[in-house]
C-alpha cells in the first residue's frame, strides 16, 4: 500500500468516526427536556453564544500553533476534547456546567484546522485533491449515516434524545484511540521546514513568521482572492449561525412534544444534497471571473429571501424545506468560492489563507451573535426575529455585491477607453 494512500485511509476513517454524532440533530431537544435543569431562553442566551466565542478565541490560538506542534498532538486533543463535551452531556445537569462543556465544544470546534491542514504537511502535493476527496466523502457519510441513525432510533422510538448521546460518546473515544495511530509529522511548512533543521530556534521563528508574511501579503494583496474570500467568511458565518439556532426555531415553531420531530433525516438529506451541489459546482464549465459577481449576488439573495421565509412560516415542514434549500445553496456556492480562492494562491498557502478566512467568519459571527442573541450584550431577541435579522444579514451580502460587480464593471470600462484612446 502506498504511504500516500495509508495515511489518506487513516485520516478518512478519523473523520468518519467524529463526524459519528447521533445527537446533534437532537441536541436541543435533549437539552430543554426533563434530563437538565435549565430553560430554553438560558439554553439560547447564557449557553449557545459561549461557544460561538470560545470558538473564536481558541481558533487564533490553535491556528498560530498547529504548525508549531505538528498537527498531530492537536488532532489528538480533538478527539479528547469530543469525549470531554460528550461525557459532561451525559453526566451533568446545571447551566455552569453547560457553559464549562461549551468551552471545550470551542476546543473542539477549533482544533479541527489541524484535521483539514495535517494533508499539507503529511502527504506530497500531488496526491492532495485525492486525499482531500477521501476526506470529505468520508466526513459527509459519517454525517449522513449519523442523521439517519439518528432518526431511526427517536422515530422508532427505540432510544429518547439522551440515549443518542451514549452513541456519540462512543464514537468520541473510538476517533481519539485512532486518532494515535496517525503518522508524526516531522516536515511542516512554516516552523519546522527541512531547510531549517540545524537553525536556531530562534531563527527558525522568526523565518516562520516572515513567511507566513509572505503567504499572507502574496495571496490576499490579489484583488480577486480577497473579493471571494470576503463572501466565503460572511457567507460561512451566515451558514454557521443558521444552523446553531435552526433547532431552537423549529421547537418554536412546533412547540408540541406529541408532534413527530425529523431533525435526523433533514440533516442526512441536506449532506447528502450539500454533497451533489460541491460535485455540480466541480463539474461546471464557467467562467467564474465573469460571472462570479453575478453568481455571489444572486446566491446570497436568494439564501436571504429563504431565511426571512422560514422566519414567518408557521408549518415546521417548510422551515425543514427551507433549511435544505439554504445549506444546498451554501454548498454549492462555498465550493466553487474555495475553488476560485485555491487557483489563485500557492500550494503552501492553503492553510493560511482559509484558516484566515474561518477566523474572519468567526468574528463575524461572533458580532451577531453578541448583538442578536447574547442576554445582557445584545437584544436577545426571540426565535423568528433572529432569524428575520439572519435573512437581512444576507440580502445586506448581496447588495455589497451588488455594489463590488458595479465598481469591477465601470474598472474595467475605464482602463477599456484608455487602452483605445
Amino acid at each position: 500500500m502506498n504511504e500516500w494512500f495509508k495515511i489518506s485511509l487513516l485520516l478518512s476513517i478519523f473523520g468518519f468516526l467524529k463526524e459519528i454524532r447521533p445527537s446533534e440533530p437532537f441536541v436541543y431537544e435533549f437539552l430543554v427536556g426533563p434530563w437538565r435543569n435549565v430553560s430554553k431562553e438560558q439554553v439560547t442566551e447564557e449557553v449557545y453564544p459561549v461557544g460561538t466565542y470560545s470558538y473564536l478565541a481558541q481558533s487564533v490560538v490553535v491556528f498560530l500553533i498547529t504548525d508549531l506542534c505538528r498537527y498531530k498532538p492537536l488532532i489528538v486533543v480533538l478527539g479528547v476534547s469530543g469525549v470531554v463535551v460528550w461525557s459532561m452531556l451525559l453526566w451533568t445537569k446545571g447551566l455552569v456546567e453547560l457553559q464549562i462543556l461549551e468551552v471545550f465544544y470551542g476546543t473542539f470546534m477549533a482544533t479541527e484546522v489541524a484535521y483539514y491542514t495535517y494533508i499539507y504537511a503529511k502527504v506530497p502535493k500531488d496526491y492532495y485533491q485525492q486525499v482531500t476527496s477521501h476526506t470529505r466523502a468520508a466526513i459527509l457519510a459519517g454525517r449522513a449515516i449519523s442523521g439517519i441513525i439518528a432518526q431511526l432510533l427517536i422515530s422508532l422510538e427505540s432510544a429518547d434524545y439522551r440515549d443518542l448521546n451514549y452513541i456519540t460518546f462512543a464514537a468520541m473515544l473510538a476517533a481519539t484511540f485512532w486518532s494515535l495511530f496517525l503518522p508524526s509529522v516531522h516536515k511542516t511548512i512554516y516552523f519546522h521546514r527541512e531547510i531549517e533543521y540545524r537553525q536556531r530556534c530562534s531563527h527558525k521563528v522568526f523565518s516562520a513568521f516572515a513567511l507566513m508574511k509572505k503567504h499572507f501579503v502574496d495571496s490576499f494583496a490579489n484583488k480577486y482572492v480577497l473579493k471571494w474570500s470576503l463572501w466565503w467568511a460572511l457567507s460561512t458565518c451566515g451558514y454557521i449561525q443558521v444552523q446553531c439556532y435552526m433547532q431552537v426555531l423549529w421547537n418554536d415553531i412546533q412547540d408540541d412534544p406529541n408532534t413527530p420531530i425529523y431533525n435526523g433525516a433533514v440533516e442526512s438529506v441536506l449532506t447528502v444534497l450539500g454533497f451533489m451541489g460541491a460535485l455540480l459546482a466541480g463539474i461546471l464549465r464557467v467562467d467564474w471571473k465573469v460571472k462570479g459577481d453575478l453568481a455571489l449576488t444572486v446566491c446570497s439573495l436568494l439564501s436571504g429571501f429563504i431565511i426571512l421565509y422560514t422566519s414567518r412560516t408557521k408549518y415546521v415542514i417548510l422551515s425543514y424545506i427551507c433549511y435544505i434549500a439554504f445549506g444546498a445553496v451554501y454548498h454549492f456556492m462555498i465550493t466553487i468560492a474555495s475553488a476560485e480562492i485555491a487557483k489563485c494562491i500557492s500550494d503552501d498557502s492553503y492553510g493560511l489563507v482559509f484558516g484566515m478566512n474561518t477566523f474572519v467568519a468567526l468574528a463575524f459571527q461572533s458580532i451577531l451573535t453578541a448583538l442578536v442573541v447574547t442576554k445582557g450584550v445584545g437584544f436577545a431577541l426571540a426565535p423568528r426575529d433572529q432569524y428575520f435579522v439572519y435573512g437581512i444579514y444576507h440580502v445586506a451580502i448581496s447588495v455589497a455585491y451588488i455594489a463590488i460587480g458595479l465598481a469591477t464593471w465601470l474598472s474595467s470600462k475605464r482602463d477599456y477607453r484608455k487602452a483605445d484612446g
